[in-house]
């Protein structure tokens, strides 16, 4: 298969990996936080709903927020302990948000039911297993957050004919999802069969890039053993390689459509016969479904040069970003933290932040300054890395004149905010962080739009 696909995707760019940092580390575990503060809002989709107040005492793995419609997730609780807080703190998109802060009490009681030896599962119904992997919370653990339910919902008319696991992790500095492979690649394979059965896909296809051959070579020998029709792919080294489309074309050579108008669409996919998940969604799949684990807990790769002892923690959700930072040793010259990648990850004024979901890294760097943007000297170095086919330099050009009622002649809705274009960008343009200034104004524009029609 690997000769006949083209293993990369037209685009993208070669930041250095710096994957030196922390992938020879293990997983330890985090230290046991006194308190967790966990948001309600993890995912795509609707917020969940706080269904505990304040002095109720919790299990782990009891639910404290049920999600709110369809496109949701619930949330649960990490520890056994008493709540003793519902209210709103410090969220990594900027914004405050509803957060349930539980007392630790170190005992680790699960909730009725949960945490047991893994159950035969192989007579399950799809929808039994949907329920279960919906009931556990389960999302996108790439950075997505996308409720996995919904994913695994597709509708009779978009059969699925091959199920990815996206284990390419592109994202420079970044190892929790090379460690998880490499230590613990049955789990990651047997929640991969399960997301495959579940959707009745004909193949299952574990996409990773070629920086990773002790991956490769570990994901191969156990899928020998257990699930010998599972194809492990090496993928070209190449940003944004772990994007869903890109995946996509890179291992079928399928182009999930790009709508010009969202009257044309979106496109998902399903459109094309393709499920994505990434390896920790599957681990934490297999944990749902044999054992009715919740997602409470996710790996984290806290990195960078502003760290003395780079680490790959298992830490549970809702987990102060402080503690992990103590346990990594900052340096006292450190003076930028990015929570995510260096690509895609989001900066941050404060540590004051709880592990979330999605959250596959912590990154420290040192020496870091501020660009200093100029004027767009329409070199079109941009416009060659954009994975999407856009013009990501008239989107900023516009964006900066407000002209917003323009955008979406240019494809602005197709743009997945991966940073190629900022990296390549001579004149330091913060070509994305103004597109996507763009993108909420336009989807203010067309709200009221929406609003004048009802009228």
């Amino acid at each position: 298969m690997a000769g006949s696909m083209p293993c990369t995707f037209p685009g993208g760019v070669h930041p250095k990996d710096c994957k030196e940092f922390s992938r020879e580390f293990p997983i330890e575990v985090a230290p046991a936080p006194g308190k967790v503060r966990v948001p309600l809002a993890q995912h795509i989709g609707a917020p969940a709903k706080a269904v505990v107040a304040k002095k109720d005492e919790v299990k782990k793995g009891q639910v404290i927020g049920e999600p709110q419609g369809f496109v949701s997730a619930a949330i649960h609780s990490p520890v056994s302990g008493k709540v003793v807080e519902v209210k709103e703190h410090p969220h990594i998109f900027g914004r405050p948000t509803l957060c349930v802060v539980i007392e630790n009490d170190g005992n680790e009681e699960w909730a009725e039911g949960m945490g047991g030896d893994p159950e035969d599962v192989s007579a399950l119904e799809p929808k039994e297993i949907i329920d279960r992997v919906a009931a556990a919370g389960i999302v996108g653990m790439g950075g997505a957050t996308f409720p996995t339910h919904v994913k695994l919902s597709s509708p009779k008319e978009y059969p699925i004919e091959i199920a990815i696991i996206n284990g390419v992790e592109c994202e420079p500095f970044l190892t929790s999802d090379h460690r998880l492979m490499l230590e613990e690649p049955e789990r990651v394979l047997r929640g991969a069969e399960i997301l495959r059965r579940t959707v009745n896909a004909k193949r299952l296809v574990i996409g990773i890039e070629a920086n990773k051959p002790d991956a490769i070579g570990k994901m191969r020998d156990t899928a020998k053993e257990i699930l010998p029709d599972a194809e492990v792919v090496e993928l070209h080294v190449k940003y944004p390689q772990g994007a869903e489309k890109q995946l996509i074309y890179a291992l079928t050579g399928r182009e999930v459509p790009a709508p010009r108008a969202p009257k044309f669409g979106p496109y998902f996919p399903m459109h094309v016969g393709a499920l994505v998940q990434n390896v920790g969604t599957a681990a934490a799949v297999y944990d749902a479904v044999t054992r009715r684990i919740p997602l409470i807990e996710r790996i984290v790769t806290v990195t960078g040069t502003g760290v003395e002892s780079p680490k790959n923690f298992r830490a549970k959700i809702g987990t102060p970003i402080e503690a992990l930072l103590e346990a990594a040793k900052v340096r006292p010259e450190a003076n930028k933290l990015i929570l995510g990648g260096p690509m895609m990850g989001l900066a941050q004024g404060s540590p004051d932040i709880p592990v979330n979901k999605g959250m596959s890294g912590v990154l420290v760097l040192t020496g870091a300054r501020p660009d200093v943007s100029r004027a767009c000297i329409r070199c079109g170095k941009c416009v060659d890395v954009c994975s999407q086919a856009i013009m990501p330099q008239t989107l900023s050009i516009l964006a900066e004149a407000e002209r917003f009622d323009l955008v979406e002649g240019y494809d602005i809705d197709n743009c997945i905010l991966c940073g190629s274009c900022s990296y390549v960008c001579p004149s330091k343009r913060p070509i994305v962080h103004l597109i996507e200034w763009a993108r909420g104004a336009l989807g203010a524009i067309r709200r009221k739009k929406a609003e004048e029609q009802k009228v």
